[in-house]
């Protein structure tokens, strides 16, 4: 009689030599109940299904990060549930617009793009200013999407860390970039 180890139990005996064996079957544990908590955030078939897929290429690349805190069940539905309430963030402060209309374009005649361009280009030399840690801690929330509870667990410090470390480095690029604007 064979016995079903558990998600935890499979990835302390797979995960080192078989990572590819132990997320295929905890992809196969999970998928449809990852899709179904994703949709009941969401409420979008398509986006749950998008976001379900997002989810696992997460879980997969964050999953030797596993540290048994908790269950993986735990820990998964965390990341589920912090990956859609993120999402949904980002769609309220982005505000989608049809440029079907030609008459709705109001593009100036100006040079738009190399203003835009200088701008980029400030901004990188303000966040080339900051430590390395301040950079990475930045990227982390900002370009790669993760949490403050996810960072927090990263760094092993408290959300209240976090969030602070977050604030003092957006001040010093806001600060940096705003001198630099004025040449």
């Amino acid at each position: 009689m064979k016995t079903t180890l558990s998600d935890e139990e499979m990835i302390r005996r797979y995960l080192p030599h078989q990572p590819n064996c132990c997320f295929e079957i905890l992809y196969k544990r999970y998928e449809t109940k990852v899709y179904r908590h994703c949709l009941s955030i969401i409420k979008d078939a398509d986006q749950a299904q998008d976001f379900t897929h997002d989810i696992f290429l997460k879980v997969f690349v964050k999953l030797n990060a596993f540290q048994e805190r908790s269950s993986f069940s735990t820990w998964l539905y965390t990341i589920v549930s912090n990956h859609c309430l993120d999402q949904i963030r980002i769609a309220k402060r982005l505000t989608l617009s049809s440029i079907d209309d030609e008459s709705q374009l109001n593009i100036p005649d100006s040079n738009w793009a190399q203003i835009h361009e200088d701008k980029l280009q400030l901004f990188r030399v303000a966040m080339n200013t900051l430590a390395v840690k301040e950079q990475t801690l930045l990227r982390l929330k900002y370009e790669q999407g993760l949490s403050i509870d996810d960072i927090a667990k990263l760094y092993a410090i408290t959300t209240s860390a976090v969030k602070m470390r977050l604030k003092r480095s957006r001040e010093k690029v806001q600060l940096m970039y705003a001198q630099q604007n004025k040449f």
